[in-house]
């Protein structure tokens, strides 16, 4: 059906000629099974906007059924414009902000991390080439970082509210929000100032989406049906070819065929809960700036690896808290987000984006380890590990070569990452096996991810305050 492009497109011209109830609901002139509206308000809003603007350089771009399938250069560059504009206005200034805040760096440094946070090959592939506004709800969600992490909890809550009603995939990053302040409001006393920061919270957080939400709550039936369109649990376990634990293990497990659909639910939600819930415990008790960032990387990945219904491109949910944690952590950060793009190959190659990838990645990779020299960032203190690796020292003494291991698991990991990538372009796969490449680059992926998942986990679990400071006295 013409791919995510048609879908931005078809949007534009539901809501722009039909009322607004009706367009999450399916009719004569509004089919759901094409590209039918499932993301929240604030997303149909700005496909009206765009439309809007449609209209006046081109009506055919967005007449009603006429206009399916429409495809012209002038559309395309129109489409990228949008997305241009939604950088520049939300998530470009999010970025430069957020990397002018950062604390004990030079401003030459300050500069290298922006460069390199917007040259993430991902985000751009995936929004000016498969097309998408991922841009919009995660530069919401970075501004909502930024406020929460400064102490502008309120404006940081109204923020991360637009994100969610922009995109429902942007609940991965909720738990750590809410856990963040919840703990704040620990911290100052629920009987005194907590209490009445908290009070504060949920009044914003309820204006704000009675905002949001406004012409659809008219009626019940339109609410349930926004909500039904939003979280649709009767598609699966998953779709496509994801590099999550479902998707990834489904060789040799055909979990969608052998579980109950109800079953399949309550396992996903219990691995979910479960990998996430030591980091966001830590959090609530000992909030911090640090400790949200990282939980926000933790937390994603949980999602991404066992929750329900994921696609391939919500690994952008978790590579945006990866790209802060850019400037403490850039070798462990450049790996992930190199890898987060190549779990994405089958959708970029389908796309026919295999020499954008190829730029971008270059581009991405040559400014991370010349800003960073990233290969001189290998030892245990810029790893992060030196706690965990005296923890294990106590009981294991010869327990000094963690470092070695992981430079070594990187040239592995580029180097099998290179060869897939160039089979799966120049070799067609066996005839029994059509999708095997698409498979091993999601498996691949996928246990990437667990090993990042079991890292970003240790980082966590072991940044007590005694190393802190120690690292301070030293």
């Amino acid at each position: 059906m013409f791919g995510d492009y048609e879908a931005q497109r078809h949007w534009q011209e539901i809501t722009f000629n039909l009322p607004i109830k009706q367009w999450y609901f399916n009719s004569s002139d509004n089919n759901l099974q094409y590209w039918g509206l499932d993301y929240p308000p604030l997303t149909a809003y700005h496909s009206f906007l765009c439309a809007y603007v449609a209209k006046f350089i081109n009506p055919d771009w967005i007449a009603l059924h006429s206009s399916r399938g429409y495809e012209s250069q002038a559309h395309k560059l129109f489409m990228r414009a949008t997305v241009l504009i939604a950088d520049l206005l939300i998530y470009i200034p999010a970025v430069v902000l957020y990397c002018c805040c950062l604390k004990e760096i030079s401003t030459k440094k300050k500069i290298a991390t922006a460069l390199c946070i917007l040259l993430y090959p991902g985000l751009i592939l995936i929004d000016y080439g498969h097309f998408q506004y991922n841009s919009v709800s995660l530069g919401f969600a970075l501004w909502g970082i930024l406020g929460v992490s400064y102490d502008w909890d309120l404006l940081g809550s109204l923020a991360f509210c637009l994100a969610i009603n922009y995109k429902q995939m942007e609940l991965y990053h909720s738990l750590p929000f809410f856990c963040f302040l919840l703990g704040k409001c620990f911290k100052k006393g629920l009987k005194g100032k907590g209490l009445v920061l908290l009070i504060k919270l949920a009044c914003t957080v309820v204006a704000s989406f009675i905002l949001c939400w406004l012409p659809f709550f008219t009626e019940r039936e339109q609410t349930l049906q926004v909500l039904r369109r939003l979280f649709p649990v009767d598609r699966g376990l998953f779709e496509d070819k994801v590099a999550n634990i479902w998707c990834s293990f489904s060789v040799f497990f055909k979990i969608r065929d052998i579980l109950p659909h109800h079953i399949q639910i309550m396992i996903s939600f219990c691995f979910t809960f479960l990998s996430l819930l030591p980091a966001c415990i830590k959090l609530t008790l000992h909030p911090s700036p640090k400790g949200f960032r990282f939980t926000l990387v933790s937390c994603a990945l949980s999602f991404f690896l066992f929750s329900f219904q994921v696609h391939e491109k919500s690994i952008l949910l978790v590579s945006l808290p990866v790209c802060l944690v850019l400037s403490e952590i850039p070798f462990m950060s450049t790996w992930f987000l190199l890898v987060s793009t190549f779990s994405m190959l089958p959708l970029l190659l389908k796309d026919e984006l295999l020499m954008p990838s190829v730029v971008t990645v270059m581009a991405f990779f040559i400014a991370c380890a010349t800003s960073f020299s990233i290969f001189e960032k290998t030892s245990e203190e810029e790893l992060q590990l030196k706690c965990f690796s005296t923890s294990v020292r106590k009981y294991f003494t010869c327990f000094t070569f963690l470092p070695r291991i992981i430079q070594h698991l990187f040239l592995m990991s580029v180097i099998t990452m290179i060869l897939l990538t160039t089979m799966t372009v120049t070799l067609d796969p066996p005839q029994k096996l059509p999708d095997l490449f698409a498979v091993l680059v999601c498996f691949v992926s996928c246990l990437h991810f667990l090993f990042f998942l079991v890292y970003f986990t240790i980082i966590i679990m072991w940044d007590s305050k005694t190393g802190r400071s120690q690292k301070k006295i030293s």
